[in-house]
C-alpha cells in the first residue's frame, strides 16, 4: 500500500542560499593552496577537482528537489486532481522542468570547461577559466530563483494536507455549508474542526478515525459545494468533488431540514441532482440532520417528495444491484448533532454498507480464487434420526454451579459501601477477614494497656447515671445562686440612690460614645498637647465641681491628683540641690531658658570619659588586662582584610589576576594567521 506523506520533502533553497551553500563547500572541502612554481599538470588537475565538486553539489542539490516532489502521472489520481486544483499542474511541471534543465546546464557547462582546462599553460589562465565556470553555474542558478521559490511554497502546503489514504475504508460527508458536517466528524472521531454559524467555515480537507468491529476508518468532512455551474466553483468547492470523484468510499449526503444553514430544502435537492453522477457504484446514505429544530414527519408534502425522490436515487447507487431498488433500511436516516440522537447510528449504517460493498468486490474478484482454494469448509451431515445432545460430566455441572454461587454469595466492599450509607459513612472492618478458631472472636474490643494497667478495669459502668446526678445537682446550685446575687433593678434603692444610679449610667454612656468617636477618626486627628487644649476638660477644678454636684468631698482627690501631676523640671530641681549645694543653689522663680542652660552645663560637668581598657560590667571580661588583649587581638585579625580592602567578612571577591588591558594587544613577534 503506498503511503503519501509530504511533510518528509526537505526545503528548498532559494537561488542566493543555494549558490552560498555550494560555493563555501566547495571552499572547505577542496584543498586551497597552489602556487606558481608547481608544476602545469598540478595546477590544471588543482582547477579541475574545484570545477567538478562544484558540479556534483549543485547535481546532487537540484536532483533531490526533482525527485522528492511527487510525480504527478505516478501517484493516485486523487492526489494528482488534488495538486491541480491547488497548485495548477501546468506550472508545476514548468517549474520542475525548469529545475530539470538548469541540473543539465550544469552539467554541460562543468564539462565544457573540464575540457579547456586541460588546456591551460598557466596559472593565471586556468584560475580564470575556473572562475568563469563557476561563475556560469551561479548564473543558471539565478535564473531559476523564481521556480525554487514556487517550488517552496508549494512544499510548504503540501506539508498541511492531511494524511489521506485512498485505498482504505472511508466515509465522506458532503452537502451544502452550514449543513452540520464538521459537528458530526466532531462526534464520531477525535477531530477537531472549528464550527461556526456561518457558511464555508471548512476550507479544506479534514480528515479523522474511527473504528467499527474492531477495523479503523477515515472520516472525511469535505467543504460545503454550492449549486452552480462546474466552471464556476472555487478551489474550495473542487477540493470537496476531487474527494468525491476518485476516492472509493460510503457517502454521506447531508440534508438539513430545518432550513437554518440558509438553503431550502429545493436548493440542496438540486445540488444533489447536479452530483449524483459522482455517487456511481459507491454506498450512498442521505442523511438529515438537525431534527431538533424540524422533524422529518412535520416536512410540507413538496419539501417531503423531494426527500423521497433523493432516497430512490440513492437506493439506486448500490453496487451490483443493476438500478434496481435495494434494501430500504440504511439509505434515509435522521440525525442531530446537537442533542447526539441517530449519531452512532448513522456513522454504524455507514461503515456496514461500506464493509458489504468491499467484501462484495473482493468475492468477485479473481484472487479470490486462490484464497479459496486454501481452505475448505467440511459441514457434517446426519447419519440417522437420532439426537446427540450435548454430554458435560456432573463433575463440571457442579463445579460450574458452585463457581456461580459463590460469585453470587460474595459482595465486594464497593457493594457493601453503597448498601451501608456510602463514602464516608461506612467504614470496611478489617478483623472480619481475621483467622481464628473461632468466628465469634472477631469483633471483640481488644484490651487497651497504660502504663502496665489495663484500661478496661478502671472504667466505672455507671458513669453516665454520676454525671447526670452531677448535672443536676450544679443546675440546682446554679439557680439558688441567682436568686441570691443583687441586681440593679431600682426595686431596693432609695430616691437618692436612683437618681445617682441613672447619672452615673448616663455619664458612663457619654463616655463610651466619645471613646468610639475619637476611635474612629485617631488616623486623621492631630494629636493635641494639654495645654493648648481650650475646652479645659481634664482640671482639677472641673473635677472638683463634678465630684461635689454628686455630694462628695472633692478635697481629697484633687490633693492627689496635684501630689501626682508633679513637674519634671521641679523634681529634678530638688534632686540636683541635694546633690550639689552650691551648685544648684537658684531660685524657683528664674526663668526656663536660664534654667535649661544651667542644667546642661551642669550635666555636662557630670560626665566622665571612661578609658578603653576599663571594665564595665556585662562585658564579660575577668579583668582590664584581658580586655586590653582582646582589643589587640580583634584588631589583628582584620588588618589583613583592611589591607585587601575587604568590605567585610562576608566579602569573598575574587579580583582579576591578569587584566585584560594589561594582557591583550597585538603580538610583538609571529602571527596567528598562516594562511
Amino acid at each position: 500500500m503506498v503511503q503519501y506523506n509530504f511533510k518528509k520533502i526537505t526545503v528548498v533553497p532559494n537561488g542566493k542560499d543555494l549558490i552560498d551553500i555550494i560555493l563555501s563547500r566547495t571552499q572547505r572541502q577542496t584543498p586551497t593552496v597552489v602556487h606558481k612554481g608547481y608544476a602545469i599538470s598540478r595546477l590544471r588537475q588543482f582547477y579541475m577537482r574545484k570545477v567538478k565538486y562544484t558540479q556534483q553539489n549543485f547535481h546532487e542539490k537540484l536532483s533531490g528537489v526533482i525527485d522528492e516532489f511527487p510525480r504527478l502521472d505516478d501517484i493516485h489520481p486523487f492526489y494528482g486532481d488534488l495538486l491541480h486544483v491547488l497548485y495548477n499542474k501546468d506550472h508545476y511541471k514548468l517549474a520542475l522542468g525548469q529545475v530539470n534543465t538548469a541540473r543539465n546546464l550544469i552539467s554541460k557547462i562543468a564539462k565544457d570547461y573540464v575540457k579547456l582546462l586541460k588546456y591551460g599553460d598557466s596559472l593565471y589562465r586556468c584560475k580564470s577559466l575556473k572562475v568563469a565556470a563557476l561563475g556560469r553555474m551561479c548564473t543558471v542558478i539565478k535564473r531559476i530563483s523564481p521556480s525554487l521559490a514556487y517550488l517552496e511554497q508549494i512544499r510548504q502546503h503540501m506539508a498541511r494536507l492531511p494524511s489521506i489514504d485512498p485505498n482504505t475504508r472511508t466515509i465522506l460527508i458532503c452537502g451544502y455549508p452550514n449543513v452540520g458536517k464538521s459537528s458530526f466528524i466532531n462526534k464520531i472521531t477525535r477531530a477537531d474542526v472549528d464550527v461556526q454559524p456561518y457558511a464555508f467555515t471548512t476550507k479544506s480537507l479534514f480528515v479523522g478515525r474511527t473504528d467499527y468491529k474492531y477495523l479503523r476508518y477515515q472520516v472525511i468532512d469535505t467543504p460545503g459545494i454550492l449549486d452552480r455551474p462546474f466552471e464556476d466553483r472555487n478551489i474550495i468547492e473542487m477540493c470537496s468533488i476531487t474527494a468525491l470523484a476518485h476516492l472509493r468510499a460510503a457517502i454521506l449526503f447531508f440534508l438539513d431540514i430545518s432550513g437554518s444553514c440558509g438553503y431550502s430544502i429545493a436548493q440542496q435537492a438540486a445540488l444533489f441532482h447536479s452530483i449524483k453522477s459522482l455517487f456511481m457504484n459507491k454506498p450512498l446514505i442521505i442523511v438529515c440532520n438537525k431534527t431538533d429544530l424540524q422533524p422529518l414527519e412535520g416536512l410540507s408534502e413538496e419539501d417531503m417528495k423531494l426527500v423521497m425522490e433523493m432516497k430512490a436515487e440513492a437506493m439506486k447507487t448500490v453496487l451490483g444491484q443493476g438500478g434496481e431498488p435495494a434494501n430500504n433500511e440504511g439509505v434515509l436516516l435522521t440525525m442531530s448533532t446537537l442533542m447526539e440522537d441517530g449519531v452512532i447510528a448513522v456513522k454504524n449504517a455507514a461503515c456496514e454498507r461500506l464493509l458489504d460493498q468491499r467484501v462484495e468486490i473482493k468475492m468477485k474478484s479473481k484472487k479470490i480464487n486462490d484464497c479459496l482454494n486454501r481452505f475448505h469448509v467440511a459441514m457434517p451431515k446426519p447419519r440417522d434420526q437420532k439426537e446427540r445432545p450435548l454430554c458435560i460430566p456432573q463433575a463440571v455441572l457442579e463445579a460450574r454451579a458452585k463457581e456461580a454461587a459463590e460469585k453470587e454469595k460474595r459482595k465486594t466492599e464497593k457493594e457493601l459501601e453503597n448498601e451501608n450509607g456510602g463514602a464516608g459513612v461506612y467504614s470496611a472492618s478489617l478483623k472480619k477477614h481475621y483467622i481464628l478458631a473461632n468466628d465469634e472472636w472477631k469483633e471483640d474490643i481488644m484490651p487497651e494497656i497504660l502504663d502496665g494497667h489495663n484500661v478496661a478495669d478502671f472504667i466505672d459502668p455507671d458513669i453516665l447515671v454520676r454525671l447526670e446526678e452531677l448535672e443536676q445537682e450544679e443546675g440546682l446550685r446554679q439557680a439558688e445562686d441567682m436568686d441570691d446575687d443583687f441586681e440593679m433593678d431600682g426595686e431596693e434603692l432609695t430616691a437618692e440612690e436612683k437618681e445617682a444610679l441613672t447619672e452615673i449610667r448616663k455619664k458612663k454612656s457619654l463616655l463610651i460614645q466619645q471613646h468610639r468617636i475619637k476611635k474612629s477618626t485617631a488616623e486623621s486627628r492631630s494629636i493635641v498637647p494639654r495645654k493648648f487644649d481650650k475646652d479645659k476638660q481634664f482640671t482639677s477644678e472641673r473635677m472638683g465641681r463634678q465630684l461635689s454636684a454628686l455630694g462628695l468631698d472633692p478635697s481629697l482627690a484633687i490633693k492627689r491628683a496635684r501630689s501626682r501631676s508633679l513637674s519634671r523640671k521641679g523634681r529634678k530641681r530638688e534632686r540636683s540641690r541635694g546633690d550639689h549645694g552650691d551648685a544648684m543653689d537658684v531660685d524657683m522663680d528664674t526663668p526656663n531658658k536660664k534654667l535649661r542652660v544651667m542644667s546642661r552645663s551642669l550635666s555636662q560637668s557630670r560626665s566622665r570619659s571612661r578609658p578603653p581598657s576599663e571594665v564595665a560590667p556585662g562585658e564579660g571580661f575577668r579583668d582590664s588586662a584581658q580586655k586590653v588583649k582582646a582589643i589587640k587581638l580583634g584588631k589583628k585579625s582584620v588588618k589583613k582584610r583592611n589591607k585587601d580592602a575587604r568590605k567585610g567578612e562576608a566579602d569573598r571577591v575574587i579580583p582579576s589576576l591578569k587584566p585584560k588591558h594589561l594582557f591583550s594587544g597585538k603580538r610583538s613577534i609571529g602571527k596567528t594567521k598562516r594562511r
